[in-house]
């Protein structure tokens, strides 16, 4: 049985949890998000997860053995077997090379690396436009998805507000920093053979379209 192996690259803003979400479905594959099973492993006190604990408590970052090992228990277990989607791992080229090297002695390879590219002029729209409503957490947007009434959620009648995080300058500190990131590491997947980029500056139906069409050229 073919298996489908991916990760999953892309800015925030970008849709990578609406991909992910069609992706997995399409696939029968999980979706592995590094925040979740950091959470996970630290909540049942691993090995990994209580050393990982300490990192954090300390204010430090955790160290890319221990993510690397929390990332490997998961890729072990039984409903990867099939493939997987992995979001938020690899972050670097050191990272991205362990990988490699463990699916290598596993017997498995990755099928492709998906980065969804969006303009980040864009992207400081999509982010920065977005309002939450302080009751139920609906989400609307200034441009792509207005409320009826100016400041009042639609569903509950809560006040509107824009995270602290959705503030324009934090938006762009946030995507310089992400880019700067990430570059080395869409160079490696791109020499490795691996990339895929997709234009994510379209609609969700048009980025998942672009995505399995790539997908199909890799068989």
């Amino acid at each position: 049985m073919k298996t489908t192996n991916l990760v999953l690259l892309g800015p925030p803003g970008a849709g990578k949890g609406t991909q992910a979400e069609k992706l997995t479905a399409e696939f029968a594959i999980p979706h592995i998000s590094t925040g979740d099973i950091f959470r996970a492993a630290i909540k049942d006190q691993t090995p990994l997860g209580k050393k990982a604990q300490k990192y954090l408590d300390g204010g430090e970052l955790v160290p890319d053995e221990i993510v690397i090992g929390i990332v490997a228990e998961r890729l072990r277990q039984q409903d990867t077997e099939g493939g997987f989607l992995l979001d938020g791992f690899p972050r670097t080229v050191p990272q991205a090379d362990a990988l490699t090297d463990f699916l290598t002695a596993e017997g498995r390879r990755l099928t492709a690396v998906i980065n969804i590219a969006v303009p980040p002029e864009v992207l400081v729209k999509r982010l920065s436009g977005r309002r939450i409503c302080r009751q139920c957490g609906a989400v609307y947007h200034v441009e792509r998805k207005k409320e009826k009434q100016a400041g009042v959620c639609d569903q509950c009648g809560g006040p509107l507000y824009q995270r602290e995080d959705d503030r324009e300058e934090i938006v762009r500190n946030r995507l310089e920093v992400y880019f700067r990131q990430t570059e080395p590491l869409i160079r490696y997947y791109q020499e490795a053979g691996l990339l895929l980029e997709v234009n994510g500056d379209q609609d969700i139906a048009g980025v998942y379209q672009e995505i399995i069409t790539a997908l199909r050229g890799t068989g």
